[in-house]
């Protein structure tokens, strides 16, 4: 009996995804284990593998077709002795089998045609009065920044008068015949576009990462109550630390401040659990484990791989992981367990120097530090001016399961760990 090839789920939280690529054709033959295809999710690209031998005997969705639901079939497998007779029930939906779906492929943007000038379709402008038009200076200006024939307009003010509100109210056809001859002029190259603005643009397709990233950033900010809280640390000691570690690796490793805040995040989180946590309907849930997230931008969108038990890694163990971590999301190479869940995320825009912003909660986490960049300025110091390197971090936090009180705390006892990184290492 032939055998249906169903649209996997690869995360507990997918519906739908995109089958970007196979890599057999209809007629191959393939072995338990063999790669068949690539399913976009809403995070990374997986290769999918075969789970039963025989021969591709028909593709049912091809590649790159988008919002392909899970469970629906997507190809079918002949086995020994079978042939396309074999296939025609399940095709057609007989038994148990799913009905197949019409094949929707993803067409690639086509480009846009050159508008014919759309001032010679647009209704011939009246010719004016032959009567003088009375307007204001100020109506006059504007009718001609705008392109409006006064002589179209109708005046309400004393005698006929054109006035600025009539001109400002004006609906007519001159104007938009103006822009249209604006547009007409413009001549779009390949992808571009013209919009009804007359400004070429070119399309850039959402992928579905970029789509529920979207969607869960949006539901984020309009569902979670956040609040912000900003600490200032000075970093001069940790510089010292880390220049001192990575000289005595001898090129070994290369740890950055980041791996750094990473650690202080996790340790701060064990010693005060508090803020280890995040919300639900029937119960705060406080989490044994600093799960850190680490927010990478990737080509196909933002990303947030995991530190798991991070309390319990060095910094060396903490550096290979995260760029373990990074290079196979910018990949897309990451399996779902290694992006989804986190106590707590990290979001560094210290490089880009920027020196201080605000994060987007990362649900269902409580938390989410922003970090900036180092800046050196003088401070107070016993009494005397001196010259220090100091970083801003911004904690954003979900009100319903950390108050200020314990946002504050927690910012207060990681401003410790930064500013003391001996501590960490104990």
């Amino acid at each position: 009996m032939p055998i249906k090839v169903l649209m996997p789920a690869l995360s507990p939280t997918m519906t739908e995804g995109n089958l970007a690529k196979w890599h057999k054709s209809e007629g191959d033959t393939v072995e338990s284990g063999d790669v068949i295809a690539e399913i976009e999710t809403d995070k990374a690209t997986m290769e999918v593998e075969a789970v039963d031998e025989g021969i591709i005997g028909k593709i049912v969705i091809p590649e790159g077709t988008e919002n392909v639901k899970v469970n629906e079939l997507i190809a079918v497998l002949l086995e020994d002795g079978e042939n396309d007779n074999d296939m025609e029930s399940l095709l057609a939906g007989g038994g148990d089998a799913p009905a197949a779906p019409a094949p929707t492929t993803k067409e690639e943007p086509k480009a846009a045609a050159t508008p014919a000038p759309a001032a010679a379709s647009a209704p011939a402008a009246p010719a004016p009065r032959g009567d003088r038009v009375f307007a204001s200076p100020l109506a006059r200006r504007i009718a001609a920044d705008k392109g409006i024939n006064l002589s179209q307009v109708s005046g309400t003010g004393p005698r006929g008068r054109v006035v600025k509100a009539d001109v400002e109210g004006f609906t007519g056809t001159s104007a938009a015949a103006s822009v249209s001859s604006q547009s007409a002029t413009l001549q779009p190259a390949g992808d571009q576009k013209v919009n009804a603005f007359g400004m070429l643009y070119t399309e850039i397709p959402n992928n579905n990462i970029k789509k529920i990233t979207a969607q869960r950033l949006q539901e984020s900010k309009q569902t979670v109550p956040h609040f912000y809280l900003t600490i200032e640390c000075q970093i001069d000691e940790l510089l010292r630390t880390r220049k001192a570690m990575n000289e005595a690796a001898n090129g070994e490793y290369k740890l950055s401040v980041n791996d750094f805040v990473v650690k202080a995040c996790a340790n701060a989180l064990q010693a005060y659990p508090a803020a280890n946590v995040s919300w639900n309907d029937d119960a705060v849930h406080q989490y044994v484990h600093s799960d850190i997230s680490v927010a990478v931008s990737t080509p196909n969108g933002l990303i947030t791989p995991i530190v798991k038990q991070a309390e319990q890694k060095g910094l060396k163990g903490i550096s290979a992981e995260v760029k373990d971590l990074a290079g196979r999301a910018r990949e897309g190479r990451l399996s779902p367990e290694e992006f989804q869940g986190g106590t707590f995320t990290v979001s560094n825009l210290g490089m880009f120097g920027i020196s201080e912003f605000g994060a987007i909660i990362n649900p269902p986490q409580a938390c989410i530090l922003a970090v900036g960049a180092g800046e050196q300025k003088p401070y107070v110091d016993g009494g005397e001016v001196k010259i220090g390197t100091f970083m801003k971090c911004t904690l954003s936090v979900d009100h319903r399961a950390v108050d200020g009180a314990v946002g504050a705390e927690y910012l207060k006892i990681l401003k410790t760990f930064i500013e003391n990184p001996a501590a960490m290492l104990l």
